[in-house]
């Protein structure tokens, strides 16, 4: 099912996001690698959602103007893009920093929103369980340590290095800083926040992820209440990837429900 490429303007943001599929709406929003890698995922949901694909401010095609300072701003950027495409019971689906944005729309309101699944999400820091600082290895070794499987990593490591991707991970990595720059890639009040979320939500994750250990999913199931945890065998920090099936059959069997 092809995608098309859509804009809307927020509050002076322009905002591209690609859209397929009907259905109940739901919003995929990316990690910190954008979409250059197109998870294969978001084809199988559109067969039985309206998927929505935003980059972020920042990202990709989307513009980033200078009163975007944080997650908090992304966060109240995509729940005013909710409203104004007049989305109601929105499945909201986020990877890593993604997760984070999707965490940050739901202690601020669930009024729109159906679900939280949450892959590999970023958002929290666990005591005495460091994460990877991506900003301070380069593109090569992140994308080798997204994978648990080290032919996948290669693999991966060896697209980023090739030079028509260059200039794409220049601007992502500038792009992640702005969000996740200090401290790393979580903030230290929305831990005590969690509570407020009341929608049924979904925690997925990698049993072999480096980039943010799978303490962190356990962190998540206890804090968010009655949260349910699907942990995928033999994968990384990119589990939609790496086992797109298992991860494809565990979003099903929740979303259905």
């Amino acid at each position: 099912m092809a995608f098309v490429t859509q804009t809307i303007d927020i509050n002076g943001c322009k905002l591209s996001f690609m859209r397929a599929g009907k259905g109940v709406p739901l919003i995929y929003l990316h990690g910190t690698d954008g979409l250059a890698e197109w998870p294969a995922i978001l084809d199988t949901l559109a067969e039985r959602f309206d998927v929505i694909v935003p980059d972020h401010p920042g990202f990709g095609a989307s513009d980033v103007p200078q009163w975007i300072d944080d997650v908090a701003d992304l966060a109240y950027i995509y729940l005013d893009a909710v409203a104004k495409l007049g989305l109601t019971g929105v499945h909201v689906v986020g990877q890593s920093l993604g997760g984070w944005i999707a965490l940050e729309m739901a202690v601020r309101s669930t009024q729109h929103l159906r679900s939280l699944t949450l892959i590999s999400s970023a958002g929290i820091h666990v005591k005495g369980v460091p994460k990877a600082d991506i900003f301070m290895i380069d593109p090569e070794e992140q994308a080798r340590l997204a994978y648990a499987d080290p032919e996948l990593g290669e693999e991966a490591a060896q697209r980023v290095g090739a030079d028509k991707y260059q200039q794409l991970a220049v601007i992502n990595r500038i792009a992640s800083a702005r969000y996740g720059w200090q401290p790393r890639f979580f903030n230290p009040r929305l831990e005590r926040w969690l509570h407020r979320i009341n929608v049924p939500t979904h925690v997925i994750w990698g049993d072999g992820d480096r980039i943010i250990p799978p303490a962190y999913a356990e962190a998540f199931q206890r804090l968010i209440p009655g949260a349910t945890l699907t942990m995928i065998p033999d994968a990384g920090h990119l589990p939609h990837i790496e086992r797109a099936p298992a991860v494809a059959a565990a979003m099903q069997g929740f979303l259905r429900n």
